[in-house]
């Protein structure tokens, strides 16, 4: 039997991650993967929707080329080269992770991996020990009852990202990030999309301001919206595909080739022996303490499949932690009231913090300020005009309690606001630090002396 000092399951953005930091504390380390190296997001996710989403973007910008004083004649698109450079994007970005586990001597070993009491997994078989063992398998698309996914007329994002065929029509089920991007992508490459949301609004858990522009802007582009919707069931028996809407004045039904079941995701967490070694679950989320141990002394679990925000960098950062705890350095609890989001549609969205709505549900006295791209000379030179920076401080402390963005690039600019409240900045220390001119991130500077009341540029 191997012996290491730890394994981890899974090679995602959290378990590779975590792989390379251990081995870099000292640790011998191993890392199990049934698949591809680099999980989800780099092979199905994150880095492959990335490339996706910017032929879109080339694509609209040649549709667009008059407006910046250039000719393009006949701009076209080629859907099947389009899905490659995606895949070959994903590829390159896998066999980047094997580079770099190599680099760092972390053992991997390929197979479906079983957790065994005694601190041991099994492989196809094969039995390994470590002293302790990482649980970072992930999450898939998640099904609901009635909307099971055939893969071929009810789809998860997976299919999504390799379709043999453009689809004329498609219904995106679900406005959070995964529906509004290949919402976006579908519609610039021209299929007609139409977007189903079960709450009021699209981006849902983003600010009501940010929600409004999004759909103000989708609908400009020809995407149409339903929220306060539900699909209470569908019908694969034709040609295409039949989803039969309920909605405040009745139920409707929509036809289309495809539908995209963007309603969230479904932890891994099936048939990898929790129960055999007695690892506690609620619902789908192991649960953990701040550094993520399980109650079961050795067993450790991070990423989706703990109760918290299921993005690829909070699981590197909990992976992180994990293993420099586990080296005997002193490390504080992640603090998870400040980790951006970001989606990558077309304008992208970028937040930290609490919403303004949150800000009044808890009674806070705020100073609240906002600034337009279409006040920005860069935007201007640009052609990016649409979206805004909004702020919100505390105004007895100044303390910066959110940050919320959309507009084009803003997903690059976000980090400027998670920093600053690490640092526990206020705002006359961001308004008196000087950001360069002309750039897309001195908004951010505008929008909190509007919120001090000493804006100058609108």
């Amino acid at each position: 039997m191997s012996k290491y000092d730890i394994i981890v399951l899974g090679s995602g953005p959290g378990g590779y991650v975590t792989a390379i930091r251990a081995s870099q504390l000292g640790f011998k380390t191993a890392i199990v993967e049934k698949e591809n190296l680099g999980g989800v997001c780099l092979n199905w996710g994150c880095i492959p929707t990335k490339a996706l989403l910017k032929s879109a973007q080339v694509f609209e910008y040649l549709k667009h080329a008059e407006d910046y004083g250039l000719k393009v004649t006949d701009a076209e698109h080629d859907f099947d080269a389009v899905v490659k450079r995606s895949r070959g994007v994903a590829d390159g970005m896998s066999k980047g992770v094997q580079f770099l586990l190599k680099k760092n001597k972390v053992d991997v070993i390929d197979g479906f991996g079983k957790l065994k009491p005694g601190k041991k997994i099994d492989v196809d078989g094969t039995e390994y020990s470590a002293d302790n063992i990482i649980i970072a398998t992930g999450a898939r698309s998640r099904e609901l009852p009635n909307l099971p996914q055939d893969g071929e007329k009810v789809i998860g994002y997976r299919q999504a990202m390799t379709l043999k065929k453009q689809p004329k029509k498609m219904i995106v089920v679900g406005s959070g990030a995964i529906g509004v991007e290949f919402a976006y992508f579908y519609n610039s490459m021209g299929t007609d999309v139409t977007i189903v949301e079960y709450l009021p609004k699209i981006v849902p858990v983003e600010d009501e301001d940010v929600s409004k522009l999004v759909e103000r802007s989708f609908k400009k582009a020809g995407i149409k919206i339903m929220t306060s919707a539900e699909v209470t069931s569908v019908d694969t028996s034709g040609e295409g595909v039949k989803a039969t809407v309920k909605t405040s004045k009745g139920e409707e039904v929509l036809e289309a080739d495809i539908i995209l079941s963007a309603v969230g995701i479904k932890t891994n967490i099936e048939n990898i022996g929790l129960e055999d070694v007695g690892i506690v679950v609620d619902r789908d989320k192991v649960i953990v303490n701040d550094f993520y141990q399980t109650n079961i002394p050795g067993y450790f679990a991070i990423g989706d499949i703990t109760p918290g925000p299921a993005l690829a960098h909070v699981a590197s950062a909990e992976g992180i932690l994990c293993v420099e705890k586990l080296a005997g350095q002193h490390v504080e609890a992640l603090d998870y009231g400040n980790i951006p989001g970001c989606t990558y549609c077309t304008p992208e969205i970028a937040s930290v913090g609490i919403t303004e709505k949150q800000a009044k549900e808890q009674g806070l006295d705020v100073k609240i300020g906002k600034f337009p791209f279409s006040a920005s000379g860069k935007a201007s030179a640009g052609g990016n005009k649409e979206g805004f920076v909004k702020v919100i401080f505390d105004a007895k402390y100044g303390e910066w309690l959110g940050c919320h963005m959309v507009g084009a690039g803003v997903t690059d600019m976000i980090a400027e606001a998670v920093l600053g409240r690490k640092l526990e900045t206020t705002g006359h220390e961001v308004l008196k630090t000087i950001h360069p001119h002309p750039t897309m991130s001195e908004a951010v500077m505008e929008a909190v002396a509007a919120a001090y009341d000493e804006v100058i540029h609108i």
